[in-house]
């Protein structure tokens, strides 16, 4: 994917993705394998840029992450505060 230049972050829900990650204590590759279920492939290098707010995300991509983190699609775009579903 090319990178827009000029722009700090890509995505909006890079830091919530890592909180969510984080708290259900998995690392970059194993929540990179699970979304590989749903059929979403994203490696763990595209996960960190994502989690940095360097890389967008589709609404494919980001549904497969709120399905496996178990959080919700609102927590992840920052519109609750509550992380659990």
């Amino acid at each position: 994917m090319k990178k827009i230049k000029g722009i700090g972050q890509i995505n909006i829900t890079g830091d919530r993705i890592k909180e969510a990650r984080l708290r259900a204590n998995i690392s970059q590759k194993t929540l990179s394998e699970r979304l590989e279920l749903y059929p979403v492939y994203i490696c763990r290098g595209s996960l960190s840029r994502i989690e940095n707010g360097q890389r967008a995300v589709s609404d494919i991509e980001i549904d497969a992450i709120s399905k496996t983190l178990n959080v919700s699609l609102d927590y992840l775009f920052g519109r609750v505060d509550k992380i659990n579903r």
